[in-house]
């Protein structure tokens, strides 16, 4: 969940305005409604907030910080923790107008450690102890801070909202541990959203008894961000908090585990190679050193008793960590965001998030880009949410399309509309290996029987590019459809169903789906080119993410497993191969090269999501 660049900038584009209907969500206390339904002095124009200039003069904003007190004591000091919060809001607000705001918090605010060799090594033995790595110290505390962010600022206040920052537990001036995921990284921004609304306290100092109120706010709050900024919006709305009226997560990691191990295998996100839980509790420490001794003690000693590098299987403490699982509570609308080629918060995140959150009856909109990590909607899109849920103003947000799509080559802030995600044509399509797979063998419509046994030799020094890229290896299978001569279009998720036996009792299993010829000069795990989707699994978790069984060598064991999401549209000129490897060197543990992995051909299955289904791929391939 890391990003060097925390809160990218919002980029300016239009989309086309749907015909106002329904009702407005409420009025903000205290302010009247003009013709158009907005609140007075609001300006709207197709459907959103327009910059005005009693809003915009900065001369007469308003900021202020305090500290609000929580529910929880999660430093272990017998006093409710206290977090750090700033405020900045139009000038009207000082002569009685109320407005509603847009929050943003994190852990990320105050700074973080600064040294990159805190990472796990990752030459290891699978099924062994994992080798030390170096403990991080975290950021350097800095108790003169007067301002959290600027982050939201210049976009919203002129549109007549007050924006909000805090910083979360055991980071920059707050109270409390870093727990990364523990409950009170979901109770901190519940509490502000209570100051906000009138039922917690906020105080003028860290200890001090002066209390501080919300009287400008309306009670209406939506929460955005990207990366940590934008998990933690999902985190409170989990708790069902009143007054989180929507929600703009932004490439959030919605569930711990999924971030650091994939069914049962303990992978790296993408970029990080070597990270973990406690590696991301030691990155952001930033909070006050006179607490971090006793929050190590307690906090990093249970994550370091529970994160399990040896087997990576599931178990209490990381569902405890897991936000899909608590998703019943969300009840806040949600716009999400995500790049089909993000493999560092992966893009499966969001959509399983979003069909959770929509089982809810929320309304839920998703906007997904072809890049990487990170990447919000235009703010076109934001501002129709933020208009809608938070000023009541009926534009008809929740007529809009359900999906939106950048195409391939398209700008950012030019999406294709689309009713739902995956695509409502899509279909699924299965496929099966057909041997010659240390070349290229193929991929038929129709199984194939008594093919026999596949073979491959692990060995991590060959990246999955190379493998793509070589035209015959020992240490992959390749099997590919025909040359297009039609573009195919893909929507939704692969799954793959692999028999397979290891000479070992342990072993990783990689499989990607890529463009062939795979582009050469690719440039690492974060390029891109030639990859269409990945995905990786455990053998010794065939039948159980919570108790692996070593392997029995010779004996075959049946995985079933998604990959990630994709919505991708592959050109005519282009095969699409299936590439099965072991260990992949931009994600997985590296072991010892040597591992025999036997794939049993008549007992494997790839699963395409293509849009017209059967009939789309043949005539793509004819």
């Amino acid at each position: 969940m890391r990003t060097r660049s925390l809160v990218p900038a919002l980029v300016l584009g239009s989309l086309a305005a749907c015909r106002p209907s329904g009702t407005p969500a409420g009025t903000p206390a205290g302010n009247p409604r003009s013709a158009g339904g907005a609140p007075a002095p609001y300006v709207i124009t197709d459907g959103q907030s327009q910059v005005v200039p009693a809003f915009a003069d900065t001369t007469t904003w308003i900021r202020e910080r305090l500290w609000v007190e929580t529910e929880f004591d999660s430093d272990f000091d017998g006093r409710k923790d206290r977090v750090h919060v700033d405020v900045t809001r139009p000038g009207p607000t000082a002569s009685g107008l109320k407005v509603p705001v847009v929050y943003e918090t994190s852990p990320y605010f105050a700074g973080t450690d600064p040294n990159e060799n805190i990472f796990w090594p990752v030459k290891q033995e699978l099924g062994e102890e994992p080798p030390a790595r170096q403990v991080g110290k975290g950021a350097a505390y800095n108790a003169g801070r007067t301002r959290i962010s600027n982050s939201q600022v210049r976009t919203w206040v002129p549109r007549g909202f007050a924006v909000v920052h805090s910083e979360s537990p055991g980071t920059g001036l707050s109270q409390g541990c870093v727990t990364i995921g523990g409950m009170n990284e979901s109770l901190a921004p519940k509490a502000v959203v209570d100051w906000l609304n009138g039922r917690a306290k906020g105080y003028t100092t860290v200890d001090g008894t002066t209390e501080v109120a919300a009287s400008w706010s309306t009670g209406k709050v939506g929460m955005t961000g990207t990366s940590f900024n934008g998990t933690l919006p999902i985190a409170v709305a989990t708790t069902g908090v009143k007054g989180l009226e929507a929600i703009i997560p932004v490439s959030p990691n919605n569930s711990y585990y999924r971030y650091y191990r994939a069914n049962g295998i303990v992978r790296s996100p993408g970029g990080y190679l070597g990270e973990d839980v406690d590696v991301l509790y030691d990155f952001v420490q930033s909070g006050n050193p006179a607490t971090r001794d006793l929050c190590h003690a307690r906090v990093r000693a249970d994550i370091m008793r529970n994160i399990d590098r040896r087997t990576g299987d599931l178990s209490d403490w990381w569902v405890k960590r897991d936000y899909i699982a608590q998703a019943k509570g969300i009840r806040a609308a949600m716009l999400t965001a995500h790049g089909f080629n993000d493999w560092n918060v992966m893009p499966s995140h969001t959509t399983i998030m979003a069909d959770a959150v929509r089982a809810n009856g929320v309304p839920v909109q998703m906007y997904f880009h072809q890049g990487g990590h990170g990447g919000e909607p235009p703010l076109a899109m934001m501002n129709k949410w933020f208009t809608r849920y938070l000023l009541g103003v009926p534009n008809g947000v929740e007529q809009d399309p359900r999906s939106w799509v950048v195409r391939e080559g398209a700008a950012r802030t030019s999406p294709t509309p689309y009713a739902a995600y995956p695509h409502p044509e899509s279909a699924p399509v299965e496929l099966y290996p057909v041997k010659g797979g240390a070349q290229v063998g193929g991929l038929a419509a129709v199984r194939q029987t008594g093919q026999g046994v596949e073979s491959l030799t692990d060995d991590v020094s060959q990246s999955g590019a190379q493998l793509a890229m070589a035209a015959a290896s020992s240490n992959r299978l390749l099997y590919a459809l025909p040359t297009f001569t039609q573009p195919l279009h893909l929507s939704g998720t692969a799954r793959v169903t692999i028999r397979m036996a290891s000479n070992k009792a342990a072993a990783n299993l990689s499989v990607w789906l890529v463009e062939l010829p795979y582009p050469a000069g690719t440039n690492g795990a974060m390029d891109p080119r030639g990859i269409v989707t990945r995905g990786w699994a455990d053998p010794q978790n065939a039948k159980s993410l919570r108790a692996g069984e070593p392997l029995r060598a010779g004996e075959a064991v049946t995985l079933t497993f998604d990959l990630e999401p994709d919505d991708q549209i592959i050109p005519a000129g282009k095969r699409l191969g299936f590439m099965i490897f072991s260990s992949d060197k931009d994600f997985t543990l590296w072991p010892g090269a040597g591992t025999q992995l036997s794939v049993d051909l008549d007992g494997t299955t790839l699963v395409l999501p293509v849009v017209g289904g059967r009939a789309a791929l043949a005539r793509a391939v004819q």
